[in-house]
């Protein structure tokens, strides 16, 4: 027996409407076409499936049972199809973001949940991105986007432009590097540095600073947690280099001093990196505008 979904919709609006006439007009085809329908699905079925002497028309036995089953599918597949819909639209779908910046929890937490609150329906995940190779899973869909400050030449992938920052020096308010007006390569000799639990590669003191000028500061000592390095810095463990958007407040306190890292300072540029087919979709879109305008707001602060 071959069952479309049409007959089931069919079962059900005649069940709903008492009657073929009304029934027909609800599923907006003509009332012989509905008839033959039923013909042919009675014939399949080897069954009557309507009470036909009967006013308002009822189902039969067997009609009854095709009713149940219709009551279970047809919610199901309407459901399937509104989601379907919603993909098509951009109103929902998958937000798994892998970050290669160790330090931007600190701006990404309140985007998430702004984006959160416009976007219920788009399921959101964060993946320490300094755990595993971010750009190959997003090309391979196991993420959809990447925060990173290394732009690739990558076939299918486009990096977006989020904003610029600068990296800062930090230093307790009594260590002698306080004294300057900023802080060079050399300055890291017999330093002890504290950073981030990552590769040199990934950290903006190394790779923009000390492995062009080739120095190797005293002690490199590696801290999860941004709150436990300032906490070490303020009490004279060491220095750090940090993102500008992180020292945001600390530069009001008088424990601390911040210093840029040469005389013209050290930009850099964060990038989401997206598959190309995805960067048009409304919620990606807007990922990226909450994203630009936080870092503003920071900034700004």
């Amino acid at each position: 027996m071959h069952i479309e979904f049409r007959h089931l919709r069919t079962i059900k609006a005649i069940y709903e409407c008492g009657g073929v006439a009304r029934a027909a007009e609800q599923l907006n085809i003509t009332q012989s076409a509905l008839s033959h329908q039923i013909k042919a699905l009675e014939d399949q079925a080897g069954v009557e499936l309507f009470v036909r002497r009967s006013k308002p028309m009822r189902l039969s036995a067997a009609g009854m049972r095709l009713l149940r089953l219709a009551n279970q599918v047809l919610p199901q597949v309407e459901a399937l199809s509104a989601e379907f819909q919603s993909l098509r639209d951009g109103s929902s779908g998958r937000m798994h973001i892998a970050i290669e910046c160790h330090a931007c929890f600190e701006w990404l937490f309140p985007v998430l949940e702004a984006f959160r609150k416009s976007w219920p329906d788009v399921d959101v995940d964060i993946r320490p991105g300094l755990a595993f190779d971010a750009l190959p899973a997003l090309q391979k869909e196991d993420v959809d986007l990447v925060v990173s400050s290394d732009p690739e030449d990558l076939p299918g992938v486009t990096f977006t432009e989020l904003f610029d920052y600068k990296a800062v020096f930090v230093a307790a308010a009594t260590h002698p590097l306080a004294a300057k007006d900023y802080i060079d390569a050399d300055d890291f000799r017999g330093q002890t540095l504290i950073t981030y639990p990552v590769e040199r590669s990934r950290l903006d003191v190394f790779s923009q600073l000390l492995i062009p000028a080739k120095v190797e500061p005293g002690l490199v000592r590696q801290v999860e947690l941004t709150a436990v390095i300032l906490l070490l810095v303020a009490s004279n463990r060491g220095v750090a280099v940090l993102p500008d958007w992180v020292v945001r407040e600390v530069k009001y306190s008088s424990d601390y001093v911040t210093r840029p890292l040469t005389q013209d300072g050290i930009t850099r540029r964060l990038y989401a990196a997206t598959r190309t087919v995805d960067t048009e979709k409304p919620f990606v879109a807007d990922l990226i505008r909450l994203a630009r305008q936080e870092a503003t707001r920071l900034q700004n602060a």
